[in-house]
């Protein structure tokens, strides 16, 4: 219903409410027997009554309210109208009506019957239509569908300054009784719905923020003039440079967590030219249960600015095969692993087996799992993956039915620095692991790859593509011995907020006032985020019939030096000015776009529009055994020399490639 529908429905209503209060003081006056002269009287007095009262609703306000979201300002305001409304009709009552002998006085007592009655029917009406509102809501399936999603999607935020941490409470108590003598900061707040009120009602309910709600902007034609917790929406998206100087803006709190990322960019766009700070909430169901609070506003991150719509897959759909088994998760203390842990935990399995080589980081999942996961029969090895006697006794304690493999070393200049390092742990370390699913014969291994594997330049990226060929050559002899296992793997872009990443690294180097440093302007990359990761990862183990490569469609590549510069600007800072950026130079191992396919491989679509599966490819079962035979034997594991070797046998002409990548 628009705007004008919504203002007439309660036009008409308040019409039969004031005249309801009268009738109703005149019932309970007179015990329901009212004498015809006070009868005459009241009918003389409605006309009056009804337009008088309809005037002071409107001057009040009253109509110009986004009752969905109606709180005790708007009982305040409902008390205020009613109240001056009642005392206009007396004076006129007894200025024009009375005195001029149009009818006789009503008894005295009948006024406040009157207001009673009036404020009782008005406010009934606003918190009815409230009430209403959130009913139609909360009964939405595609809402309730949402909610799920939504309460996954908190990542790391980039907490800003406006957090009131413990530290600071001292502080925060200081500014509280100092707020009269130093002057608030003004928001604007992008987004008049269920997220702007709650930040509203949280910037309200904290003042030693410093923060005030000057106004809202929103897109809704419908909603301009209204105002939502009696802050006023002022315009829409394109009128925010004006708002922000005309009434002094000093900050810009987008809530709208549920825009894609094409908005979130746009009004970034629109943002970056007023100088105000810019800052985002989390997502709206975090919010309205409670989770999150206004302490955890937080700048608009590069995870909001990616060139696509993040992907969402129904893991409760798909991740059934998990419920009740036995599951193993190497590199568990890692970003994606121990990401992998978290999710994998909510399907109950019979068992969560965490294997890692860093005892910290094996420590702090086992400690988060025991702690958010009682009943989780949870159970962390300490192991190289390269030492294939722990790994098979881990898997004959075990018997693991579906193995996610997601240790490697990953860093591109320093595995370039370590190339038998790498080979070591990259190759011999998914065949040992995959070698011991095959022989204790679990059900699914699904290897976590990477796009660097793709007409491979690196040390890293050539010896993931070597994992690649391991798992599909022992994925064909699984399949020739009429083993049940299945292998498959699974190739990534840059994942954003994993440790070593491009944007942990930027934000580090502007928290220390630069420079950022870019390695050439031209870079770009394929970027997903964690929950995206681990989404296809756990996707790949339903989808798995044996010897695919899985793809996750990431849209067009992003340019780092973009990146970059986004971010500076999302600190409150200037690129260039504020904050230097320095072109470094392109490093050992590194190409200027990254591919998702080979020229071999045909690309292949599943039931998921946005995923894919890269299908024959440059295995050969002859090289792919010879390989192992090496790693059998050790070779191409002991030197740097003898691993290039391995990889120049493996990848004829790689390195040449590299030298000529720019």
């Amino acid at each position: 219903m628009g705007r004008r529908g919504t203002t007439l429905i309660f036009c008409i209503l308040d019409v039969l409410f004031v005249n309801s209060a009268y009738l109703g003081a005149l019932i309970l006056r007179f015990d329901a027997a009212v004498p015809a002269e006070y009868m005459a009287a009241y009918l003389a007095l409605a006309p009056a009554a009804t337009f008088l009262t309809l005037v002071t609703y409107y001057f009040s306000g009253l109509y110009r309210k986004m009752w969905r979201y109606a709180s005790v300002r708007e009982l305040y305001a409902i008390l205020q109208g009613v109240t001056l409304a009642s005392l206009l009709v007396v004076a006129v009552a007894y200025m024009f009506i009375y005195h001029t002998g149009l009818a006789s006085p009503l008894p005295r007592s009948i006024y406040p019957l009157a207001w009673l009655l009036n404020m009782a029917f008005v406010s009934a009406s606003r918190l009815s239509f409230r009430s209403l509102k959130e009913a139609e809501r909360s009964s939405s399936p595609a809402l309730s569908a949402k909610n799920k999603g939504w309460s996954r999607r908190l990542l790391n935020f980039l907490l800003s300054p406006v957090e009131v941490s413990e530290d600071r409470a001292g502080r925060a108590l200081q500014e509280t009784a100092c707020a009269t003598q130093a002057r608030q900061r003004r928001v604007l707040i992008i987004g008049a719905g269920d997220a702007g009120a709650v930040v509203v009602r949280e910037l309200r309910n904290h003042p030693a923020l410093g923060l005030f709600p000057a106004g809202f902007v929103d897109d809704d034609p419908r909603k301009k003039g209204l105002y939502l917790l009696d802050v006023p929406i002022l315009g829409n998206r394109h009128d925010v440079p004006r708002l922000v100087k005309e009434h002094r803006i000093d900050e810009i709190i987008v809530a709208m967590p549920s825009v894609p990322g094409r908005v979130v960019r746009e009004l970034v766009e629109i943002c970056k030219t007023t100088g105000a700070r810019l800052k985002t909430v989390p997502g709206i169901y975090e919010l309205i249960n409670g989770r999150v609070s206004v302490s955890q506003i937080r700048e608009v991150q590069v995870e909001d600015l990616l060139g696509r719509e993040p992907v969402q897959l129904d893991l409760e759909e798909i991740a059934s095969y998990l419920t009740g088994r036995v599951v193993l998760v190497t590199g568990a203390g890692g970003s994606i692993g121990s990401e992998l842990c978290r999710q994998i935990a909510r399907f109950r399995p019979a068992s969560l087996v965490m294997l890692d080589h860093s005892e910290n980081n094996l420590f702090e999942i086992e400690l988060e799992l025991l702690e958010h996961c009682p009943d989780l029969d949870a159970r962390a090895e300490l192991a190289d993956i390269r030492d294939q006697a722990k790994v098979e006794q881990i898997f004959e304690k075990y018997g693991p039915q579906v193995v996610f493999h997601a240790a490697a070393h990953k860093h591109v200049p320093m595995m370039e620095r370590c190339p038998e390092q790498a080979v070591a742990n990259n190759v011999l370390g998914t065949y040992v692991v995959a070698g011991a699913a095959l022989r204790f014969q679990s059900e699914i291994f699904v290897l976590v790859s990477t796009d660097k594997a793709v007409c491979p330049r690196s040390v890293m990226g050539a010896t993931k593509r070597a994992a690649e060929l391991v798992i599909q050559y022992l994925n064909e002899k699984s399949r020739q011995e009429s083993l049940p296992a299945r292998f498959a793997a699974v190739r990534f872009g840059n994942v954003l907020g994993s440790r070593g990443s491009v944007i942990p690294i930027f934000k580090r180097q502007i928290a220390w006032g630069g420079p950022v440093t870019v390695t050439h302007p031209e870079m770009v990359r394929y970027f997903m985020t964690i929950p995206e990761a681990v989404q296809l990862i756990i996707q790949a183990g339903a989808l798995a019939r044996g010897g695919e490569i899985f793809v996750l469609d990431m849209g067009e590549p992003v340019k780092i030096l973009d990146l970059a510069r986004d971010l500076i600007r999302l600190s409150g800072l200037v690129p260039d000015r504020d904050i230097e950026i320095k072109i470094t130079g392109i490093r050992p191992g590194e190409k200027l776009k990254e591919e998702l396919f080979t020229s071999q491989e045909e690309r292949t679509a599943t039931k998921n529009s946005r995923i894919f599966i890269a299908r024959n490819g440059d295995c050969h079962p002859g090289v792919a055994a010879t390989l192992i035979d090496h790693l059998r034997l050790g070779s191409g594991l002991k030197t740097p020399e003898e691993a290039l070797a391995l990889l120049d046998w493996l990848f004829p002409g790689w390195r040449r490639a590299q030298e000529n990548v720019v």
